[in-house]
Parts: C-alpha cells; structure tokens; sequence
C-alpha cells in the first residue's frame, strides 16, 4: 500500500490538530503488535486506514516522529554508553561532525559544561565498543570520558502531549478514547529464531517499521520469515522486558521541549538507591540512572534527564526536587543541551570502520 503526501504540518500547529496530537501521545507506547496495526488505530482516531497512514507519513516527513518501533533494555541486546569529551568551542563542530559519521553513535549534542560534546555509542558487545571510542579518540585526539549505565532506575522518553491541553480547558471527543491497552492476539505456535534471524531482526526493527498497512508482514518478508515468527517474537521480548516500549519515538525538541537539562549528583554510595527511586518517580524526569564517577574529572553517580518547553520552568523543577528530597547539600550540576549533531535509535552492529 503506498502513501502519498497530502500536507506537511507545521510544527507549531501539531498538538492543534486532536488527530495528530491523539496519535502521537497514545502510541509512544503499545503500540499494536498485530498484522494491520494501522487499522485499529484508524478505527479509534476515526480515520480510515489510508488517512492514518499518510496522517503518519506527513509527521515523518515533518520531523516529528523519528520512527515507529522498539526501546530496548539497555544491555539486552548489546553494549552502550554514554561518552563526553571537552572540546575548543573553535574546534567542537568539526569534532562533533566526526563523531557523529559514526554508525555506532545515535545521539551527539552540545551541553553546557568544561565537557561539552556528550554521545552515546552503541555496538554488538563491549570489546568492539571499547574499539570504537578507541578509534574516536585517535581520530579526534580528544579524550573520552567513558560513562556506562551501572543501573536504571527509570528510562521512559515518553512525553505526555495532552495535559498542557487539558489543562487549558481544551477538550475533543478523541480524548474521551485515550489508550488505555490495545488487545492483540498473542502468537505462540512459531519457529524460534536462530542467532542469524534475530539478529536480523534487530537490525531491522531498530531502523523503524515500514509505513505499510501489513508492515510486519513487509518485515517478515524481507527477513524470510513469516509473519507469526515476526510478530511472535515481538510479543515475546516485549513480555521478557527486553523490549522496554514499542511506539511511536517522537523527536521532543520538534514538539517544543527545547530546554533539556541533564541533572547530575554526587550521591553517597549507600544512597544511591533510595535517593533515584524517589527521583525516578517524579512527573518530568524522563531519565534516572546510575553511572561511575571519573574522578578527578567527574564526580557525578546518579543522573536524571529534564525535558522543559522551557529554562526556567526547568530550573525551577529542580530547585523544587532540591527541596523537596533533602539535597541542599548535595553536590550536583545541570548540563543544559544546547546544538544537537545527531539524534537518531540506537543501531546495535559492527562497522567496518573498525574492522
């Protein structure tokens, strides 16, 4: 089935239209794992499957949805991390360029700290993620701090898109509808995949799905695989958490989120855990996690990703959480992002470049 553009929507006038803003608040997350995923969600937004499909094609093409697919569980399928260097303002674009032409690399931006480029690598496992940032390095001849996840406390890049509207008094019939679940029929009877085929699979789901009413039959196709080892495997990993979320993955600065700070605290080692549970449970934080100081350069542990439309309402969140979970005395720093390089998923391969 191909799609044919009808209007680009501007970005400023998405979360006008009840359509747009419906299909993109209720799918960032279950979205369906069945064989015409596209006409249930039709069904609900009252659309036809035809309109859904070029409504979605249009936000593509606008930049709003960078993809429609999985989150994986950090290390579940394979190494990442997050890295940093502190670069010569003069020199940081020509750096952050080489960075980014890495395949491992999907998310580059400039924050605002003596460690100013900070990206995230991903790749098959850790040794040839070890190789990779070796390899930056030289190329660049820029040190990389190396920061790998020690633990999640709460990963969602989830947005909610609708209570600015509602909180304006703004309603539409669609919202009455908001997801709450979409039933699905669940595969059992498949052939198990081998390592060839799931790792193919990987490759290909990551990228995103294609904008087609069939699109894991079109998958399946193109893997040589049936449509039950496609969608059974889907639900499979989705039970095992190995997929964390499966949806639509906005790009959040296209939707005005533009003030992002990355909150990073020095928090006693026997803290640790107490302080990100109740961190992680605060509306807004979108990110908690754990990673290892560098001292002396770094000192940070715990770190906690605040997305605002906003930077005061940014800084005033935080001051708020300084307040109110006793951290006045805690060491901390807030990175706000500045230019972004690059943000694309995560792609888990090796690349010749290190071959």
């Amino acid at each position: 089935m191909s799609v044919v553009i009808q209007h680009s929507p501007k970005t400023t006038d998405t979360l006008e239209n009840p359509v747009y803003r419906h299909l993109l608040n209720d799918y960032q997350r279950g979205f369906p794992l069945v064989s015409r995923p596209y006409q249930g969600i039709a069904q609900r937004l009252e659309q036809t499957e035809t309109d859904l499909l070029e409504h979605v094609y249009d936000l593509q093409q606008a930049g709003i949805i960078s993809r429609i697919g999985p989150v994986f569980k950090p290390h579940s399928i394979g190494a990442s991390t997050l890295a940093a260097m502190s670069v010569p303002e003069a020199q940081l674009q020509q750096v952050a360029a080489i960075i980014s032409a890495y395949p491992e690399v999907n998310h580059n931006y400039e924050r605002e700290h003596f460690f100013n480029l900070w990206f995230v690598v991903t790749a098959e496992n850790k040794n040839y993620l070890q190789q990779v940032l070796a390899q930056m390095e030289q190329e660049t001849g820029f040190e990389i701090l190396y920061l790998p996840m020690l633990k999640d406390y709460h990963i969602d890049l989830g947005f909610d898109l609708l209570s600015s509207h509602q909180e304006h008094g703004q309603d539409h019939k669609h919202q009455r509808k908001s997801f709450q679940g979409f039933p699905q029929d669940t595969v059992t009877d498949f052939p198990a995949l081998d390592a060839q085929q799931t790792t193919a699979l990987i490759q290909a789901v990551q990228v995103g799905l294609p904008l087609l009413s069939k699109p894991y039959a079109a998958l399946a196709n193109t893997l040589g695989l049936s449509e039950a080892q496609v969608l059974g495997t889907l639900q499979q990993w989705q039970r095992q958490g190995i997929i964390r979320r499966f949806g639509i993955i906005v790009r959040h600065r296209k939707l005005g989120y533009c003030a992002n700070a990355m909150t990073v605290w020095n928090i006693p080692d026997k803290a640790v855990d107490d302080v990100a549970n109740q961190l992680g449970s605060v509306p807004g934080i979108t990110l908690c996690y754990q990673r290892p100081r560098r001292l002396p350069h770094w000192s940070y542990n715990l770190f906690c990703m605040i997305h605002g439309q906003d930077r005061n309402s940014v800084l005033t969140k935080i001051q708020h959480l300084i307040r109110q979970h006793d951290l006045m005395d805690i060491e901390h720093d807030i990175l706000f992002s500045g230019r972004c390089f690059k943000q694309r998923g995560a792609i888990y391969r090796n690349s010749s470049r290190c071959a």
